[in-house]
């Protein structure tokens, strides 16, 4: 674009975003250059491949992997495409087995990436050597099951990059000492909008009031009280990525009971309450047990951990259109009973078809059709609420200025490196 792409003048309070990196497909070329090959992307959880041979295809970043364990035991990320002639080596959604095989001319792989068959090998010449033609292996690092990769070998370290962010996902992994899983069955749609739209509404608090109002009323009738709204703080964490933490009026399966749950779950509850603060003192228990949190892990994870407990990532197709996947999570040891609330709270609010999602859905494509029909006459979007704040209420957005100051340094190093390049007179 050849300038910022916001304008983040403190003293007046002034936070804008040029309306261009919604709908220019120039930048969607830049941002898939600058951010989604060069950030830890989510690939997966840990729990999704318990099995040595268990495997999933996704698409990451826009590029087709397999998310893999071998015969050993061990995590890979590989790319979905023979070194051969490009075609995919695996073409299921998810299974086990030990081997992946090209179904153009038949080279096989094992489950580690390593090329193990090559149909008429002898037309090779002496040079040809199997081991230069493994399935290519993106770096990849886990953090409490949480599985990211990165295509640019020169990145930091995930634990470095996820900084502060990593505290929740403690939160998450902690509630329960026999560990946490994806629970069967993935979540698909797509939504014509800007993928950086979605990230904008999964922290923000300022529009659950008016556009939510049907799953308020829908509590009310359940007998729950939701007068104090989302009560808490919207937070930058560094490095783009940012969480709108607060109470909210609902329970959490984790261990915050219901006034419409049974009994016998509130004594259960009481059980697993007192477990947590006796392993993770009373401060970490009760971030664990009762606040409830929006975490956006730059640039394209939401980790919903609120009355359920949703992962949801998307790749942006165009600038006006991404796909999304979504996944339930919880403890292992979790019995029927919870696992029913949970998935219920799940799809009831947080599902394609259930109170809030379709809500925003909607909204996110009435923006993105409103950038498109007025770009030539209002080339700006105000992200201002809160900046003369220190602490800043969910309604403001201060957690959306934590992504966008990160999404216009990594947009604009180029320019940064080669005005520094400059020869400066005296």
């Amino acid at each position: 674009m050849g300038t910022n792409f916001i304008i983040d003048n403190k003293e007046e309070g002034k936070f804008l975003v040029n309306r261009q990196t919604f709908v220019d497909p120039q930048i969607l070329e830049e941002e898939q250059d600058k951010i989604f090959s060069n950030c830890w992307i989510y690939v997966g959880h840990e729990s999704e491949i318990k099995t040595n041979g268990d495997f999933h295809t996704r698409d990451v970043a826009g590029r087709p992997i397999i998310f893999t364990r071998d015969d050993e035991g061990k995590v890979h990320v590989l790319l979905n495409t023979c070194t051969h002639r490009g075609s995919l080596v695996c073409r299921g959604e998810n299974g086990n087995c030990k081997t992946f095989l090209c179904s153009y001319h038949a080279w096989s792989f094992k489950n580690s990436g390593e090329l193990i068959g090559v149909p008429l090998e002898s037309g090779y010449p002496a040079s040809f050597n199997k081991k230069d033609y493994g399935l290519h292996e993106v770096r990849n690092e886990s953090y409490k099951g949480f599985v990211f990769c990165n295509y640019n070998n020169e990145a930091e370290s995930l634990e470095e990059y996820l900084g502060e962010a990593k505290d929740y996902l403690d939160y998450v992994a902690d509630q329960s000492a026999a560990g946490m899983e994806v629970i069967e069955g993935t979540q698909k749609y797509a939504i014509r909008a800007n993928w950086k739209l979605l990230g904008e509404n999964s922290i923000d608090g300022y529009h659950v009031s008016y556009n939510h109002k049907t799953y308020l009323d829908f509590m009310v009738d359940e007998g729950q009280d939701v007068s104090k709204g989302l009560f808490g703080e919207g937070r930058s964490l560094g490095n783009g990525h940012a969480v709108m933490e607060y109470e909210g009026p609902w329970g959490r399966p984790v261990a915050k009971w219901q006034d419409n749950w049974s009994e016998e779950a509130k004594v259960r509850i009481e059980k697993k309450r007192q477990e947590l603060i006796n392993r993770l003192g009373e401060e970490k228990a009760y971030k664990v047990m009762d606040a409830s949190r929006n975490v956006w892990i730059f640039p394209n994870l939401i980790i919903n951990d609120i009355m359920s407990l949703t992962i949801r990532t998307w790749n942006p197709i165009s600038p006006d259109y991404m796909e999304v996947t979504a996944w339930a999570l919880g403890p292992v040891d979790e019995n029927e009973e919870e696992r029913a609330h949970r998935l219920d709270s799940f799809l009831t609010f947080l599902g394609p078809g259930g109170f809030a999602t379709p809500d925003d859905v909607e909204s996110l494509e009435t923006a993105q059709l409103g950038f498109k029909k007025t770009i030539n006459e209002v080339k700006w979007s105000d992200i201002s609420r809160g900046m003369h704040r220190d602490i800043s209420p969910t309604t403001d957005e201060k957690q959306m200025r934590s992504f966008w100051r990160k999404y216009n340094e990594l947009m604009t190093v180029d320019e940064k490196q080669n005005s520094e390049k400059e020869p400066k007179l005296v």
